[in-house]
């Protein structure tokens, strides 16, 4: 692998430059940055010292990296977007302790995004121009807007809404992720209204030994972002809409939830994230297993070592 190529132009004060990187003119990197191989380190771009930048990272122009800030492997950092690394910045009062940043792994930032100290942007995050990042991003997720908020979820098919109630349930369909089934509960409807049942031992997919339902949930909030060791989730939105995310180290699916006879069965070791919760959304959910925090995995790269 070649070293790394400096421009006559640029100023770089220390040693650590990883080997086929670039450094282009007008850049500014402090000492004690480090800096992985394979990089490209745009005109006009600053790093502070206190800076780790993995392999293959793309900072374009008129980006500042200041003490604190971490970039992992793949990053991609567009034009002039802004990182913070002091919630509350005075002149002359610099804390003994700069906020850490941190840019999982094959995560974009957009042009002009704004991200705020302290964030951590889960690996393959999508962070859209302009935007201005006011807490942690989940992985793969996509987020617009100011304050910014979650449109979506990167290289996550949608699936396809189920077809019109029946008078009787159908059969359980299969999802691109193994083990994640649509269910169509026993529909009926008639002037006086709709009514759904559902016999424990034979519509549902397990007995539940637990129920909880999720209501009132602001449309820019998310829920869920943990998987299961061995419960098995049965998900029904029985009012209103929301969007469930699903994945199992390899594959994802977006379901959109939008009918009180449709039920989500999401088993153990997939990982479930729910969002773009209606105002009016309430979403019933059955668990296989009582309530177990050891059950739970709330870390998204201890998820993907497990399951890998």
């Amino acid at each position: 692998m070649p070293p790394p190529f400096i421009h006559p132009k640029a100023i770089v004060e220390g040693e650590h430059i990883g080997q086929d990187s670039r450094v282009w003119a007008f850049a500014h990197i402090l000492p004690n940055a480090k800096i992985g191989s394979g990089c490209n380190i745009c005109d006009g771009v600053f790093i502070e010292n206190d800076v780790v930048v993995g392999d293959r990272v793309t900072i374009k122009c008129g980006v500042q990296l200041w003490d604190g800030i971490r970039l992992a492997n793949d990053v991609f950092v567009g034009p002039n977007a802004t990182f913070t690394n002091d919630p509350f910045p005075r002149s002359g009062d610099q804390p003994e302790k700069f906020a850490i940043t941190t840019i999982e792994a094959g995560a974009s930032i957009g042009a002009n995004a704004t991200i705020l100290p302290g964030i951590n942007v889960g690996p393959g995050a999508m962070i859209g121009a302009g935007a201005v990042v006011t807490s942690d991003v989940p992985p793969r997720a996509i987020v617009v807007g100011n304050p910014g908020r979650i449109v979506g979820y990167a290289q996550t098919p949608v699936a396809e809404s189920p077809s019109e109630q029946a008078p009787t349930a159908t059969q359980p369909q299969s999802t691109r992720v193994p083990g994640v089934v649509v269910h169509e509960l026993p529909s009926f409807r008639d002037l006086r209204g709709s009514l759904t049942a559902a016999e424990f031992n034979t519509d549902l997919p397990f007995v539940p030994r637990r129920s909880f339902m999720i209501y009132g949930v602001p449309g820019k909030e998310i829920r869920g972002e943990h998987a299961h060791r061995e419960c098995s989730q049965f998900i029904i939105c029985v009012h209103g809409s929301v969007h469930v995310v699903v994945d199992d180290g390899h594959a994802s699916e977006e379901h959109v939830l939008d009918s009180a006879s449709t039920g989500l069965l999401v088993p153990p070791m997939v990982w479930a994230t729910e969002y773009r919760y209606t105002p009016d959304a309430v979403l019933l959910v059955f668990a296989s297993h009582e309530y177990d925090p050891d059950d739970y995995i709330r870390q998204y790269d201890e998820f993907l070592k497990l399951v890998k």
